[in-house]
């Protein structure tokens, strides 16, 4: 109650008006990816490989977002599943997109894996809002999770983000057989960049079969009630954002969430390959939350 009541009075000073961005995902480059992240569906190390689906061009991803829009999304997110930016047509396109994107007035964020200096301010310059690159977990308990691909690596692909100008979107996720003091190491990371991520993604694991997590139990929705209230308070004005996980909590737990200081969902029926709650349903959540959605045009 201490802590619900503290990331309540925080949220409250530096986010009045109470509004929540409704940010839509989609999958651009589905499976087939080099890194052996335990969680992912997507890795080629897994069986849960999610092979097949080709990857998708430009107009049919601008569709998507200009459907999300009028579904009343704020944010257009793409994810690529790659260890890291193809230079040539592939990041082309993905220009191209960002540049769409940007032009319906909505914010474009993406997330591509580790890039390099060049290719950031190119990012930059078409417009991208925001870099989206989790940390995922603790640093002691990152080497469990994740063998090709080292903490300092992620760490400065954000600093190479931070430097173009763009916009750091930057989280992890809970439920991996860490422990309370690897969440809290978590935090004390994001927290202490200066300045704090602008976006910061909350994430229950979502055990798939196929993956070396398929047997964690579920995330207690009340463990990401904690974890939202505490990024709430160490970092007053970044987005705390309430993401992978939430398919399968209650309307109750979901408004806790927003309680504790969560100031951003997201929204559609997919989030990359596993399930999101769908639109209408969380329109009826805000609406009985007592929450409006941003509805702001964003700056081209």
């Amino acid at each position: 109650m201490d802590l619900l009541w503290r990331a309540q009075a925080v949220h409250r000073e530096a986010n009045p008006g109470y509004r929540v961005q409704l940010a839509s995902l989609l999958s651009v480059k589905t499976g087939g990816c080099e890194e052996d992240c335990a969680y992912c569906p997507q890795s080629m190390h897994n069986s849960s490989d999610v092979t097949g689906r080709p990857e998708l061009e430009v107009e049919p991803v601008l569709a998507r977002a200009r459907a999300a829009k009028e579904a009343g999304a704020h944010r257009f997110c793409m994810g690529w599943a790659w260890r890291d930016i193809r230079d040539g047509a592939p990041f082309e396109a993905m220009l191209a997109m960002v540049r769409g994107v940007r032009e319906l007035g909505m914010e474009a964020c993406c997330t591509l894996g580790l890039l390099n200096e060049t290719q950031a301010k190119r990012l930059e310059e078409a417009g991208l809002h925001a870099y989206n690159h989790n940390l995922d977990t603790s640093p002691e308990h990152y080497d469990r999770i994740i063998t090709t691909r080292t903490y300092q690596e992620r760490l400065e692909t954000l600093q190479r983000v931070r430097r173009a100008g763009i916009s750091m979107c930057c989280g992890g996720i809970i439920g991996m057989g860490e422990s309370l003091t690897d969440r809290a190491s978590l935090l004390q990371v994001l927290a202490s960049m200066d300045p704090h991520p602008e976006s910061v993604p909350i994430n229950a694991l979502v055990a798939v079969e196929g993956t070396p997590l398929e047997d964690q139990p579920s995330v207690d929705p009340l463990e990401l009630v904690r974890m939202i209230a505490v990024a709430r308070i160490l970092m007053p004005h970044s987005r705390v954002r309430l993401s992978a996980g939430r398919e399968t909590m209650s309307r109750e737990g979901q408004v806790l969430c927003l309680l504790a200081g969560a100031d951003s969902i997201f929204y559609g029926d997919t989030l990359l390959t596993t399930g999101n709650p769908d639109v209408q349903a969380d329109q009826e959540l805000l609406a009985l939350a007592g929450v409006n959605p941003w509805r702001d045009q964003v700056p081209a």
